[in-house]
């Protein structure tokens, strides 16, 4: 099992040990506040997620070990706590470990797709489209 796919399966028994999805949509919210924040200047242009209902900005920054390091904000609390789900899956992680990795599979199996949105759930793949498109670009 790859570092992504262990993340994954931790964060889903995070989920299954909270019963309903308000409870589950109030983690992600905290999840959320546990970001840092963007300064202005990333607040770019550059770094604005398409596809997204909300304001959401992404910074890729690749690290001197090849892996990338994502850090993101949003002006809705869910989605703040949605990229904080995605950093712990991708950030920190090698660009043909991302590439591999079905985050859509994933969504699914932490619930996320059936629960959110379709605005949201779009917005979150808009996301992982995102760093998967800044993993392409490092090979």
């Amino acid at each position: 099992m790859g570092a992504i796919e262990a993340e994954l399966a931790e964060l889903s028994s995070e989920f299954e040990v909270l019963g309903d999805w308000e409870e589950r949509y109030r983690y992600v919210i905290d999840l959320g506040k546990t970001l840092q924040p963007l300064t202005d200047a990333e607040r770019s242009d550059a770094n604005k997620v398409r596809g997204c209902a909300s304001q959401v900005w992404l910074v890729t920054e690749p690290q001197a070990d090849r892996t990338l390091k994502f850090r993101g904000d949003s002006d809705a609390h869910i989605v703040r706590g949605l990229i904080a789900i995605l950093l712990r899956l991708f950030s920190g992680r090698q660009p043909a470990d991302i590439r591999a990795f079905d985050a859509a599979a994933a969504f699914e199996k932490l619930g996320l797709k059936g629960a959110l949105s379709q605005q949201r759930a779009n917005g979150l793949a808009s996301m992982a489209a995102r760093i998967r498109r800044d993993a392409d670009a490092l090979t």
